[in-house]
């Protein structure tokens, strides 16, 4: 990952959703160690999965820098449509 450059390194860590969602989950799930039902342990799930997505609508700073990295570093995979 160190040999990309500094805006590739930066749009690959903002659109991490898999640590995303971990961190989220491990937030809402840290101070919970017993649920009284199951159904509250799967509310708690979607409310973290609902909170996790907030941010992936909102769009990616530098993401047109790495774009522009993209299409020198695979030019051969990048369509010039």
């Amino acid at each position: 990952m160190f040999a990309f450059p500094a805006a590739i390194r930066k749009a690959i860590d903002t659109i991490n959703a898999i640590e995303s969602i971990n961190s989220v989950m491990r937030k809402f799930t840290r101070n919970r160690k017993q649920y009284p039902h199951q159904d509250r342990a799967l509310k708690l799930i979607y409310m973290a999965i609902h909170e996790a997505s907030k941010p992936w609508t909102t769009p990616i700073p530098h993401s047109k820098a790495a774009l522009n990295h993209f299409a020198i570093m695979f030019e051969e995979r990048i369509s010039k449509a």
